[in-house]
């Protein structure tokens, strides 16, 4: 057994045991009636090695990881242009803010709060029926995770389309304003759709090995994105991947991350791994409570902080 597989499963040990686990998400129903208890933990090293312990292969409900895979999507369509559409700065406010969307006319601050990542499945909307843009989306997903059976969890779709009242009103808003092209109704649809793709810890870190390795799959040889654009992924997950608690997860982790409300996190260990880590239990912020100490145990063990050890 390498080093790195007695860690991961050192770190499983001591999360199975804390009983401060944070509350999981209720405001999409569907979710309520997640295991609290559940962990997983599945780390990819640059030779294809996988370390995994605990519920690392039971599918979870990955929210707004998706976020990441519709950004490189939508950057491969139109470049920088996104950019126009959408910003690249911390938000400061909760995830589903209006107030700053109001302050700045329309345009979302970054592409993973709320309003931000429904501008950008918009993007990827225009020009296509809803079913063509989220089979784009889905068929990208097996791609990266070399996986046909990911799938969109229905039940938890429509749950968020049930009780998605404060998305529509964002929506409706960037509509007023023209950031949204296509008919609202249709975007959000789009976007609770791949919010409510169910993936496994392994199929996850999978999926993001790209960015760990200059945008390409070190194992296949296959480039996904240009360096350049990896690297500017990893700096937009960096500064704004857990809403406004990605600065104390830069403080206490070091790495480019990803959360969910699902309770998953995808972390980038740039030129070393690729990380997804869930338990459902969620803190103050909206970002899994126990993934976030878990990766914070991981970095240190490893020294795999972006800013040394």
């Amino acid at each position: 057994m390498s080093s790195l597989d007695t860690i991961v499963k050192e770190i499983a040990d001591e999360i199975r045991q804390r009983t401060d686990r944070g509350e999981v998400a209720t405001y999409i129903p569907e979710l309520a009636r997640v295991d609290p208890d559940a962990f997983g933990l599945a780390v990819i090293d640059a030779e294809g090695n996988v370390a995994a312990a605990g519920d690392s292969d039971t599918p979870f409900s990955i929210q707004s990881i998706s976020k990441v895979f519709t950004l490189t999507l939508a950057l491969g369509k139109v470049g920088d242009r996104l950019w126009r559409r959408v910003g690249r700065e911390p938000s400061g406010s909760p995830f589903n803010s209006i107030v700053q969307l109001e302050y700045e006319r329309g345009i979302p601050r970054n592409p993973f709060i709320n309003a931000g990542a429904i501008a950008v499945t918009d993007l990827i909307l225009s020009g296509h029926q809803p079913r063509e843009a989220l089979g784009e989306i889905l068929h990208f997903m097996r791609f990266l995770a070399d996986d046909q059976t990911i799938a969109i969890d229905e039940a938890v779709a429509a749950s968020e389309q049930r009780t998605g009242f404060r998305n529509a009103a964002l929506a409706n808003y960037m509509k007023s304003f023209g950031v949204l092209e296509n008919p609202v109704e249709f975007t959000l649809g789009v976007y609770y759709h791949h919010c409510a793709i169910a993936m496994t810890c392994r199929q996850l870190a999978t999926a993001g090995r790209f960015l760990a390795h200059l945008g390409r799959n070190p194992t296949t040889g296959m480039s996904v994105v240009h360096p350049e654009r990896a690297r500017r992924i990893n700096a937009v997950m960096l500064t704004c991947g857990h809403y406004d608690g990605s600065g104390e997860f830069a403080y206490r982790v070091g790495l480019p991350g990803k959360s969910g409300v699902g309770g998953g996190i995808l972390a980038i260990a740039p030129g070393k791994a690729s990380i997804a880590v869930w338990s459902p239990g969620l803190d103050s912020n909206g970002n899994s409570h126990l993934g976030r100490i878990a990766l914070e145990s991981l970095t240190k063990r490893m020294g795999w902080s972006i800013f040394g050890v």
